[in-house]
């Protein structure tokens, strides 16, 4: 989301339409080749409180919609918060990780066999 010049990571749960916002200047995102994207968030401690309340309960898989600095939702798997370990900040700042797994599209596909073999000419 963009309130002026302000961008927000947004996350949404995808049944419910609850969600948290997070400043973009408290996040920095790496991903791994398995698709496993760490949020990792270095912010005050009333916003990092914020963050636990709302994945409070969460399961391992629940499904999520996250929104980039308002680029579009995509779909997320949950799989964590977990405590940073940079614990020399000033007294009001807190260190969180955030994992998340891009979710795969489990399409259906619906195979046709084709045969390779031409069908034989009838004679007229």
């Amino acid at each position: 989301m963009q309130f002026g010049d302000e961008h927000y990571i947004k996350i949404s749960k995808k049944d419910g339409g609850e969600s948290i916002e997070i400043h973009e200047d408290y996040v920095r995102i790496r991903e791994n080749e398995k698709k496993l994207m760490v949020f990792n968030i270095k912010a005050p401690i009333f916003e990092t409180e914020d963050i636990e309340r709302f994945f409070d309960g969460f399961n391992a898989s629940e499904r999520l919609m996250v929104n980039i600095c308002d680029t579009g939702n995509f779909e997320v798997k949950f799989r964590g918060l977990i405590d940073g370990k940079e614990k020399n900040f000033s007294q009001n700042l807190d260190h969180k990780l955030l994992l998340l797994e891009e979710a795969r599209c489990q399409i259906k596909r619906e195979f046709k066999r084709v045969s390779k073999c031409k069908p034989r000419k009838t004679s007229d």
